[in-house]
């Protein structure tokens, strides 16, 4: 079967997570911790994005683990006391606009945390494999229809887009380096536009549109025309889980991989945000993408995911109206039922579709 994550292969492995306290960390973390795994995670100690992990409780069903990314030292410590044997690394600055605000930030920790995640992971005698996670932003940007496929050039016209594409060029340095000789394998994953439950951070277009429509006011929208590849969180999710085993197992699998959406799913804000509101019931949103100076951001994106398809099996299972349902859904919920609940039963659910 396809898209079948390895509940057997998960049980009892020790797995590091960075970046766990976030909205896609902390769904990897819950998905390891439900599949048995012994997870330790590693995040800021304040981190602006790390609401949906302290509602689920998370910071006492693994360990906790906090510190900069850029502190080599601490990140040491850390590998030392628990030696991870599969490394996921999502510690970043993660927001396109913000890097505008802070280059020097965005491309220290981007760059230098993973290159001191990789050297963590080259002195370790113990961590075999390791899922770095870029962005579908490392691409250097063509306006084109076509999606990217993981062979096409690297670039980044912004901080955060270059900082992932010079993260992608480490990974293969290190690679070719040092980790083939020693028999461990990494990879890169890329993702497409990621929604879901639980996200609350600023300048995204799920968290706007639900605080806009709870605060009963029009969702502004920065660039209607602009065309994502969305899917929902746990998508992308289960292909680092299967990557991350089949790195563990075998070798041949350490290179970089797209687990991005159909092409029917790839749509623009404009539409992604109407069907927002026809699932939420209500609600209405407004351009302001002439009122307001903004900075550049890619109008054209889209991935080409027949790498993932054809050599991992791995395929989405949904489409971008369920998830954007399933998002919704999420949040709807989430005034009367606990974030742990909800995620576990989406995970639950995505585990058997």
């Amino acid at each position: 079967m396809e898209n079948m994550v390895d509940k057997k292969f998960w049980k009892g492995k020790r797995v590091l997570v960075t970046g766990h306290t976030g909205f896609k960390g902390c769904w990897l973390t819950l998905w390891l911790h439900k599949l048995g795994a012994i997870v330790t995670g590693f995040s800021l100690e304040e981190y602006p994005n790390d609401r949906m992990f302290r509602e689920c409780g998370l910071s006492r069903m693994i360990n906790d683990e906090r510190g900069d990314i850029r502190n080599m030292g601490r990140l040491s410590e850390v590998f030392q006391k628990y030696k991870p044997e599969i490394v996921f690394h999502l510690a970043a600055q993660p927001l396109v606009r913000l890097s505008y605000e802070k280059p020097v930030e965005t491309l220290s920790t981007n760059i230098q945390g993973t290159v001191n995640v990789l050297q963590c992971i080259k002195d370790s005698n113990y961590t075999k494999a390791a899922v770095i996670i870029t962005s579908d932003k490392c691409y250097r940007n063509n306006e084109w229809v076509w999606g990217y496929r993981e062979i096409d050039a690297l670039g980044g016209f912004d901080p955060y887009s270059c900082s992932k594409a010079c993260v992608e060029l480490v990974v293969e340095c290190y690679r070719n380096s040092f980790f083939k000789q020693a028999a461990k394998n990494v990879a890169t994953a890329r993702a497409g536009n990621v929604i879901g439950g639980g996200d609350w951070a600023k300048d995204r277009i799920i968290p706007d549109c639900v605080k806009a429509i709870t605060a009963g006011r029009p969702i502004e929208i920065r660039n209607p025309h602009a065309t994502r590849p969305w899917q929902h969180v746990l998508e992308p999710t289960s292909g680092y889980l299967m990557l991350g085993q089949k790195l563990f197992e075998s070798n041949g699998y350490d290179s970089a991989w797209n687990f991005g959406p159909y092409p029917q799913s790839i749509i623009t804000v404009r539409e992604m945000v109407e069907i927002f509101l026809r699932k939420w019931g209500k609600g209405e949103w407004r351009d302001v993408s002439n009122t307001i100076q903004q900075p550049h951001e890619a109008k054209l994106l889209a991935l080409d995911i027949s790498k993932a398809r054809f050599v991992l099996k791995w395929t989405p299972k949904l489409s971008v109206e369920e998830s954007i349902e399933w998002t919704v859904e999420w949040y709807k919920k989430h005034s009367k039922e606990s974030s742990y609940k909800l995620c576990i039963e989406q995970i639950e659910r995505y585990e058997k579709s």
